[in-house]
């Protein structure tokens, strides 16, 4: 009897996360009974929190012993949870779990394997369901026991009741985390009163609450590369339209925090977002980890706030830091670069943002108001008092990541060639 059908991972390297646990020891146990027959390279992986002390270090030496009799390899990590909980003034439950999933992406980082395997079942699932409702969550909350690259759950359509008859049809021996009783804990008090009682009420509740996440989770999918089409990623920010209806708005936002490396939003941050629909282009709304939201028009943007510090630096071939960009200037040719003669740049000239009375030829146009082009190339106000320019006094001889100026156009008099690029740091 199995619990899991391994041949879709045949010829493959798959790392169980054990704790020491019945769910983590039937399913490394199961892994291993089926390795040879698939040709699956077997390892395991613990991390020894420091939660419960002596208790927690026996879990360590079990689990030691553990793959040690079976023959497979263990890595081991080792941390003061409590510790980190509190510097970084999260629960311990949370600090826990960042722990671990540093852990298994420090495995896959290594190519130590292919796959991390959790122990993750289906009634763990259910459980989560109901902890998330209770909460508040909304549809993209609902399956957060999910799979993503490189981390696998291969115990998710299997019960607790099911791995616990496993577990005694071969005999395993397994430690018991005594937190798993104290009903103090929200999801624990889920696990041992709400579920029984959900399933006396209803037979099959568990299964089909795990069923209804998995349902989730294919809608929510849909809906975010719905959202995802009609977001655009650039150096001045995500932007997408206000006309969004609300479902695709939301993923929106949350699909533009996510590319702006923000972990840390809220519901009521993307109702801030979404009240810039009702007021006049330029409006803000000030957002977490540095960033803003603005109306532009018809679209909502999302971005870094500028740093301003850094007004103009000197222009020098290399790489220039400057404000929440990096200007790459080259003399070796770079894909998707702009591309002048350097010997066109006068010595005198700095990588500045835009002042007031500034000019620009554009490439193959007539010199304007440098104000006046960005207006015609649709480049807001906001984007581009940011944006870094190439100047010499009044004149503007690069709008950096836009276009350089007909002046210092590549010719067939050209010695010297340079290529120009910018990025967001």
């Amino acid at each position: 009897m199995n619990l899991c059908d391994f041949s879709g991972y045949a010829g493959k390297r798959i790392c169980v996360a054990v704790s020491g646990g019945a769910d983590s020891v039937a399913l490394l146990y199961d892994l291993f009974s089926q390795a040879e027959q698939f040709q699956i390279a077997v390892s395991a992986v613990t991390c020894e929190h420091g939660i419960r002390g002596k208790e927690s270090l026996r879990d360590l030496a079990f689990v030691q012993s553990f793959c040690e009799a079976l023959g497979v390899p263990l890595r081991t990590f080792r941390a003061d949870v409590p510790a980190l909980a509190r510097e970084n003034k999260r629960g311990l439950e949370e600090a826990g779990r960042r722990f671990r999933y540093a852990c298994f992406d420090r495995i896959l980082k290594d190519g130590e394997a292919d796959f991390v395997a959790t122990a993750h079942h289906r009634d763990d699932l259910a459980e989560t369901v109901l902890f998330r409702l209770a909460r508040g969550t909304s549809l993209s909350g609902l399956n957060a026991i999910r799979e993503r690259d490189g981390l696998i759950r291969p115990l998710l359509n299997v019960s607790r009741a099911e791995i616990e008859a496993y577990v005694r049809a071969h005999r395993l021996t397994y430690r018991k985390d005594r937190t798993n009783r104290d009903q103090t804990y929200m999801r624990n008090k889920i696990r041992r009163t709400v579920m029984p009682a959900l399933e006396r009420v209803a037979n099959g509740a568990g299964a089909h609450l795990a069923q209804f996440a998995r349902k989730a989770e294919e809608d929510d999918s849909y809906l975010r590369s719905l959202a995802a089409e009609q977001v655009t990623v650039g150096t001045d920010g995500v932007r997408f339209p206000l006309s969004l209806p609300a479902p695709l708005f939301a993923r929106a936002c949350a699909i533009a925090f996510r590319a702006l490396g923000v972990e840390s939003y809220t519901e009521k941050n993307i109702a801030e977002i979404f009240a810039l629909k009702e007021l006049q282009s330029g409006r803000k709304a000030s957002l977490p980890n540095g960033t803003e939201g603005i109306r532009e028009g018809d679209f909502a943007v999302i971005y870094r706030v500028c740093e301003q510090s850094a007004q103009e630096v000197p222009f020098v071939v290399g790489e220039i830091a400057f404000g929440a960009f990096t200007v790459a200037v080259s003399e070796t040719c770079v894909k998707n670069a702009l591309v002048f003669d350097m010997d066109m740049i006068p010595p005198t000239a700095v990588l500045r943002t835009r002042r007031e009375g500034d000019t620009f030829t554009p490439f193959g146009g007539n010199r304007k108001k440098l104000k006046k082009y960005l207006t015609d190339k649709k480049i807001s106000a906001r984007a581009g008092r940011e944006l870094p320019l190439i100047a010499d006094g009044d004149e503007v001889f690069a709008v950096c990541g836009v276009e350089i100026s007909d002046k210092i156009k590549v010719t067939e008099a050209t010695s010297r060639k340079a290529y120009l690029t910018l990025g967001r740091k």
